[in-house]
């Protein structure tokens, strides 16, 4: 394989080596924080979603933050491989201009045209996404505590500087300025233990579901945060990420199952302010029986200006949106080779040697 890793813990490894790897064997599927990176996953997920995990019937819980709660709502409709096509083409062709005599666009008015999108591509539809007959969604938010509890121009950097100084100490005592707030589908369990992390679990609704998505994607200074969310305690909810960058969890999948993780590479990062501390980098037991599915470092350099899609794109693209629109969809076309190889995988029987350790 040229494009794509993958990547097993231990335990993961050795069920391949029994049994091979099969629909029937996934239990519960992550989707990270990392805003456009994730569309390069758009492929894995049409075939994933669309036409491979359709050939089972277990139950599958999908845990999500940011941009991955986003593409996992998305897996929840009908017709995930159409629904997975409009959200790449929305995504890769979104713009903001910007009113005459601003520089940029306020956290208020990103927040705003960021509620209008959800409502646009989820109007009249979150019934399906919440009454899935397999999947069980869960949402993943960071919801502020103390002075983090309401947003405020000045209570909320200094807020986030303590966050960032008690979390270099120790990862837990960020839960004295954030906790994670998981959003799950009526009755759902949460599939991962958490006495690792201060965590809630509410109940998604009608009535909240937007505002849930959209308080996952919150980026602080980026974005507003979304206060006071129904059916949940009053209070500010920001990005997932903050807490759970890419989902480190505890995971217990039923009937000792398979994690299965589309992810943009190797390393499961907890939290988003663990990005720079590489000692937290590293696999643990949380991650046995996980199965990754990321792009080889190698094959990214052969995308546009070699690199996966970025936030950063809207600063270097800032005056040539068309730019970015057309390196973000080449990258998306060449991401075929992921789910081309990924399904060949599947089809080999010597599969289990070209897997490495997580």
């Amino acid at each position: 394989m040229k494009a794509l890793r993958i990547y097993a813990g231990p335990a993961a490894r050795q069920h391949i080596e029994q049994h091979g790897l099969r629909p029937q064997d996934v239990r519960t599927v992550p989707g990270a924080a990392g805003g456009p990176k994730g569309l390069i996953l758009g492929p894995l997920d049409r075939f994933i979603f669309g036409r491979w995990l359709t050939q089972s019937s277990q139950p599958v819980d999908l845990v999500g933050a940011s941009i991955g709660a986003w593409r996992l709502a998305t897996a929840c409709l009908s017709d995930p491989e159409a629904a997975f096509g409009r959200f790449e083409h929305d995504y890769v062709r979104q713009q903001f201009e910007v009113p005459p005599g601003q520089k940029r666009l306020s956290p208020h008015q990103l927040s705003e045209r960021f509620a209008e999108s959800l409502d646009t591509f989820y109007g009249g539809r979150i019934g399906e996404v919440l009454g899935h007959a397999r999947y069980r969604l869960h949402v993943v938010t960071s919801r502020g505590r103390h002075i983090l509890g309401r947003e405020g121009r000045a209570r909320t950097p200094v807020g986030y500087l303590g966050a960032f100084a008690s979390n270099s100490l120790h990862r837990k005592s960020l839960g004295a300025w954030l906790e994670r707030c998981v959003f799950s589908t009526p009755g759902a369990a949460l599939p991962f233990g958490t006495t690792d992390f201060r965590t809630r679990q509410h109940a998604l609704s009608e009535a909240n579901f937007n505002r849930v998505l959209q308080a996952s994607c919150s980026i602080p200074f980026l974005l507003a945060a979304v206060h006071d969310i129904p059916g949940a305690p009053r209070g500010a909810y920001w990005d997932g990420g903050i807490t759970d960058y890419h989902l480190h969890l505890d995971y217990q999948p039923a009937d000792e199952g398979i994690v299965l993780y589309p992810h943009f590479q190797q390393a499961v990062v907890p939290g988003w302010l663990d990005k720079g501390l590489r000692w937290r980098h590293k696999s643990t037991r949380f991650l046995d029986r996980m199965v990754v599915l990321a792009p080889n470092p190698e094959w990214v350099k052969t995308l546009p200006h070699g690199k996966l899609p970025d936030r950063k794109d809207f600063i270097r693209f800032a005056n040539d949106a068309q730019a970015r629109i057309a390196a973000w969809g080449q990258a998306t076309r060449e991401a075929t080779r992921l789910s081309d190889e990924f399904e060949a995988w599947l089809g080999d029987d010597g599969r289990s040697r070209d897997i490495l350790p997580l």
